[in-house]
């Protein structure tokens, strides 16, 4: 009596579980995608397309971008947010990655509790540091000057020092043993031993922090006033009217605001997804 395969099964359930999961992927990607597709059908729409409803401009409105740039210094203050998120990225890639090599390499009293307790600053609401930071941009004499804008995430975070704590606790102790054989100081053995191996954690931290930077509204909303020194998003507030406002002018500004964070995705996409994944943030 012939016997029957026995690998139908399995076969036919990683089949069906692949489809799920492709099924899946692609709903979630339809989800994030599709404002991004309604806001640059929408900067090309006319208004009364927009309030119809019409999925597709009949003409797309290239000059509603060229009327974006002219109703305001759009093209400044994306130079003005691109000087911001250069300075306080190298600034959170400098400091963390060096609190995260003393967290994870030095040994000194109360490491570990230290380490906690700037963990845990983590679990404090950005909102509520808000007003103390105000009163201090105030005092310096800062307020409505980029030095407001750098300054305060200039010195590091708690999440950009545990990234790259736990990616510096990856690296074997070889190289560093090897580089204080050499005669390497501390600092020597960080800067030119040990740093240029964590490339995917610096990528991820600065990806991330271009990013919330980019992106920021509340900070730039208390403390810029002129124009000569307003961010991006502050623009897109400035093309609101009071009673009324061109939501095709909107969205070409947004389109173009977003425009640099897709491409910056795109180029740092494989470095991004690898230091996820090596430093621990992957889930495994």
């Amino acid at each position: 009596m012939a016997v029957p395969p026995s690998g139908g099964r399995p076969v036919k359930r990683r089949l069906i579980t692949g489809l799920l999961s492709y099924l899946a992927l692609i709903l979630v990607a339809w989800c994030a995608l599709t404002p991004i597709l309604w806001s640059v059908s929408a900067s090309l729409k006319t208004d009364g397309e927009l309030t119809d409803g019409t999925p597709f401009p009949a003409h797309p409105q290239w000059s509603n971008y060229r009327e974006a740039f002219a109703s305001i210094p759009l093209g400044h203050m994306l130079l003005n947010t691109l000087l911001y998120a250069a300075c306080v990225t190298a600034g959170q890639v400098f400091f963390c990655s060096l609190a995260g090599y003393a967290f994870a390499r030095l040994t000194f009293p109360g490491r570990e509790v230290l380490f906690l307790g700037y963990l845990a600053t983590l679990m404090v609401p950005l909102t509520v540091t808000v007003i103390p930071q105000f009163l201090l941009m105030r005092a310096f004499g800062w307020m409505d000057t980029p030095w407001s804008m750098i300054v305060p995430g200039l010195f590091g975070s708690a999440f950009g020092t545990y990234l790259m704590r736990q990616f510096f606790r990856t690296l074997p102790t070889e190289l560093e043993e090897a580089a204080t054989l050499d005669g390497c100081t501390p600092w020597q053995t960080y800067w030119r031993v040990l740093l240029p191996h964590t490339k995917p954690a610096v990528m991820v931290l600065a990806v991330l922090t271009w990013i919330t930077v980019w992106n920021d509204f509340l900070w730039p909303l208390i403390m810029i006033q002129r124009n000569d020194y307003a961010t991006a998003t502050l623009g897109l507030v400035r093309l609101q009217g009071q009673y009324s406002t061109n939501w095709p002018l909107l969205m070409s500004a947004a389109t173009v605001i977003l425009l640099p964070l897709l491409l910056i995705y795109a180029v740092a996409q494989r470095a991004f997804v690898r230091g996820i994944a090596l430093s621990g943030l992957g889930g495994r």
